[in-house]
Order: structure tokens, then C-alpha cells, then sequence
């Protein structure tokens, strides 16, 4: 069992971040033990016919036979969404005998697969050149297996962090924890991390806790070594969802049909949260107008609200991203909006322009008396 000592300040700096590298080694054990998960089967078997002439013997190599990976190569993300080159940047600044002690950490009892040659006994300069093979084989690795899934992964992961955010919102680190996974347990200010096969007791003394969800992490992994920050990646919520059919193409002209010109619009503009009055502003109508369309479209799930001080803020879910991201591939030329001009307007764009307030036009002004002139 690896336990964190989390005090009153490391609960208040307890947060949480993405790091495309952690997910990229992860993967990694999937690809050796399809087992771990069926519900990563389509993902592997559709990354196994593309790793070509990368040297999956060294890639594997990686992944210890307990499962357990170098705690070099998962450095914790010193921002909460940092590029893949960010974080290899961090593994390259790593020195010799850290790789060395990491390697043989994570591998030991047993010893240290042939593709990594004998690290024991290397000068530091061949450690080094390891270090750095390694990093322009994850770099490989990361663009044909992962990255062109970054996208979708991501969505899955933030919608993840929403919700455990909610949770910690309304009680505390103990429903934080409660339901993230059945080896992990808060008690009396310790957060218990079972069936694990090291076993130390961390002190956090003020360095917080960093929570990392992971779509490939089949159960809690903190740190194989007892002297890094406190952190734990988690299996993420939604896992499911990510390997299913892809989603049918949503053009502009459909999107428009479906929700109509004025709620389209409306979506398209919920990147960032807004509130009613707000939109309504940019959109020269009433906020009553906009309210009347906000509730459908947060009643459908496309929208997400949450209150601000004395404001409702309204942004789009993860559905809606989806939903525009589609359109957004697929925007119309400008001889399909010349056309889509002529188009009598529907049922929604109707009523905002009818709710928007009429220009004042200027009253002829009577002429003069003659007498006058």
C-alpha cells in the first residue's frame, strides 16, 4: 500500500492536470497486455498495424513485468494541459544516473530487459544517449498511436476533471475519492492507495496533490519511487465512449436545420462561458429571447450551465463541442451562403428577429406655413 499525508494546504493545492506524455506511456501497457481492458481492443488493434519500423522491442522494454514504469519518463506536467514536446523537454533534462535508478526501480525484482542493455554498468554518456533514444522513440510512438486521438482523449479527460471538480465542490476530499476507484480510500487525512506493490508513506508537506485521469490507466498509479511530489493517475470516467462508431458529419446547413439559425448561432459563440446578457448583446436581441433558447439547448445537453456571483454562465458541452467541431470542418462555401441568404429564415431565426428592438426611422417633417418661407 502507498499512502499520501495530505494537510490542510496540500488539500487546498490539490489540482489537476493533462499530460499527453503520462497517456502515451500508458498506452504502452495495453499494447503488451490486451487483457487489461476490452474496451481498448479497437484502439490497439488498430495501432499495432501501424508502428511499422519503430523499435517495439525498446518501446516495450519500458513497461516492467509488474507493470510499473520509469518514473523518469512520467514527469508531472508544470501546467495543466502541456504539449507532448513540453514534456519531453523535462525527460531530456534528466540525468544519467536518475535514468539509471529509475530503470532499475521500476524493473526490479527482475532485471533489466536486453533492448536496454546493461544501464548497470554504463558510463553516463551512453546512459545519456538511452535517455534520449528513448525520447525520440515515445516521440514516434506518440504521433502514429496517440496523438491523432489527442482530441477526442482530451474531451473525455476534461469532462473527467468537471465532474471529480463537482465532487470535491460539494464534499470535500472524501466524495473526491469515494467513487474514483475501489483501491483507493480517505481516511483520517491519508488518501490509501491499495494493491500496489511498493509500499511507503509519503509526506505532501506542502507540495498539494497533482490528479492526473488517464483513459488507459486500468487502476490508481502514483510514483513507483517514495521521493516525487505527490501524484496519482486514475482511470477517467467515459472510457467507453471514446472507441465507439465515429460520429456522422454535421454540416452547417444540417446543424442549422436541426437547431435552428438562432440557436446555432448561439452555439457557436458558447466557447467561453457567457451570460444571457451578455449574448444577448452580441446578438442585438432581448434576453428573454435568449433565454428562450438557451433552455432548450441546455435541456438537450448541448450546453452546460453554472452560476457566477448574481450571473448564469452558459458554455458548451462536451456534445455540443463535438456537434460544432463537425460544422466547423465543414464550412460553407461562399456561393452556399449566397444561396442560404435567399432561404426564408426558420422558426428560430424568426423569433429573434422579431424580438429585436426597431430602429426608430425619422418622421417627414411638415413643410412650413407659406408665410414663413
Amino acid at each position: 500500500m502507498i499512502s499520501f499525508v495530505l494537510g490542510v494546504e496540500d488539500l487546498a493545492d490539490t489540482r489537476f492536470a493533462l499530460s499527453p506524455l503520462h497517456e502515451t506511456l500508458l498506452s504502452l501497457r495495453v499494447l503488451q497486455d490486451p487483457g487489461l481492458s476490452a474496451l481498448h481492443l479497437p484502439w490497439r488493434r488498430s495501432v499495432l498495424g501501424k508502428l511499422g519500423a519503430l523499435d517495439t522491442g525498446l518501446l516495450m522494454s519500458l513497461v516492467a513485468q509488474r507493470r510499473t514504469l520509469p518514473d523518469f519518463l512520467t514527469p508531472n506536467p508544470t501546467s495543466f494541459a502541456p504539449a507532448f514536446e513540453e514534456e519531453l523537454v523535462l525527460v531530456r533534462r534528466v540525468s544519467a544516473a536518475r535514468v539509471r535508478h529509475d530503470l532499475l526501480l521500476a524493473h526490479a525484482p527482475d532485471p533489466l530487459p536486453e533492448a536496454l542493455g546493461d544501464v548497470p554498468l554504463a558510463d553516463d554518456a551512453s546512459v545519456a544517449r538511452l535517455r534520449d533514444a528513448l525520447c525520440d522513440l515515445l516521440r514516434q510512438y506518440w504521433q502514429v498511436a496517440v496523438e491523432p486521438l489527442w482530441p477526442q482523449i482530451r474531451l473525455v479527460l476534461e469532462a473527467d476533471m468537471t465532474y471529480r471538480a463537482r465532487r470535491l465542490a460539494l464534499g470535500g476530499a472524501r466524495l473526491l475519492f469515494a467513487d474514483m476507484h475501489p483501491n483507493l480510500r480517505w481516511q483520517d487525512g491519508e488518501l490509501h492507495i491499495h494493491q500496489m506493490i511498493s509500499r511507503h508513506r509519503v509526506a505532501a508537506s506542502g507540495r498539494g496533490l497533482l490528479l492526473l485521469p488517464s483513459v488507459f490507466a486500468h487502476k490508481p498509479a502514483p510514483p513507483v519511487g517514495p521521493d516525487e511530489a505527490p501524484s496519482l493517475v486514475y482511470p477517467s470516467r467515459g472510457v467507453a465512449t471514446l472507441w465507439g462508431p465515429e460520429a456522422p458529419v454535421v454540416s452547417p446547413a444540417a446543424l442549422t436545420s436541426l437547431l435552428g439559425a438562432a440557436r446555432a448561432r448561439l452555439l457557436s459563440l458558447l466557447e467561453e462561458p457567457l451570460p444571457t446578457v451578455e449574448l444577448a448583446r452580441r446578438l442585438r436581441v432581448t434576453p428573454s429571447a435568449v433565454s428562450q433558447h438557451l433552455r432548450v439547448l441546455h435541456a438537450t445537453g448541448l450546453v452546460n450551465r453554472t452560476r457566477d456571483g448574481r450571473h448564469v454562465l452558459y458554455r458548451r458541452s462536451a456534445l455540443g463541442d463535438r456537434l460544432m467541431g463537425t460544422a466547423e470542418e465543414h464550412r460553407p462555401t461562399t456561393a452556399e451562403r449566397q444561396r442560404s441568404r435567399v432561404q426564408a429564415p426558420d422558426a428560430g431565426s424568426r423569433h429573434l428577429t422579431a424580438c429585436r428592438r426597431p430602429r426608430r426611422t425619422p418622421r417627414p417633417r411638415a413643410a412650413p406655413p407659406a408665410g414663413n418661407r
